[in-house]
């Protein structure tokens, strides 16, 4: 997918698009909004924003951070728009090596754990961690500075790490607890 078959403004343009980097754009979506029909709603309208707007593109390999980043800011703004979500309380035991039951509920609790950050946060996470962009591309994607970026990165982080622990692994005193 060239920039140059998106100034020519084709059909065809737009079947090239989802095939290249629909699946991506849909699971970026879906991670921020925690809805499958949501996502689907905000790849359709990504890769029409891409149709109408992607001519202005300079570099084809500026292609896929700019579609993310319409994506995740079409999400974001669906977010905001009044969508509410329910989130679960559920921490698994650790599965056991070749538990694949107890694997994906390791998987279960890490994706309800990235649905708790809150939005602007989370979309940080999945374009960091998912699409793997570098900081400065999600800078870029997301409209702040790099630094701004690695403080929401090392906090989220941060708070997974705290709501994916094992309490029976936890060292720390009740006093401890309360002063970190």
């Amino acid at each position: 997918m060239t920039v140059e078959a998106l100034r020519r403004r084709r059909p065809q343009t737009l079947a090239d698009l989802l095939d290249a980097h629909g699946r991506e754009i849909q699971a970026v979506a879906f991670l921020v909004l925690r809805d499958r029909l949501a996502a689907e709603d905000v790849t359709i309208e990504t890769l029409l924003t891409a149709f109408e707007k992607g001519g202005s593109i300079r570099d084809d390999g500026a292609v896929r951070a700019w579609l993310l980043k319409v994506a995740t800011n079409k999400a974001l703004a669906l977010r905001r728009s009044g969508s509410r979500l329910v989130g679960l309380d559920l921490l698994p035991e650790r599965p056991a090596p070749g538990d694949l039951a107890g694997e994906a509920a390791s998987h279960v609790a890490l994706v309800a754990g990235v649905a708790d950050l809150p939005p602007a946060m989370r979309a940080a996470v999945v374009l960091r961690y998912y699409s793997d962009l570098s900081v400065d591309e999600v800078a870029a994607a997301l409209g702040k500075s790099p630094n701004t970026i690695k403080a929401q990165l090392q906090t989220a982080l941060d708070r997974l790490r705290h709501s994916l622990a094992d309490p029976a692994l936890d060292t720390t005193t009740p006093r401890e607890a309360r002063h970190a």
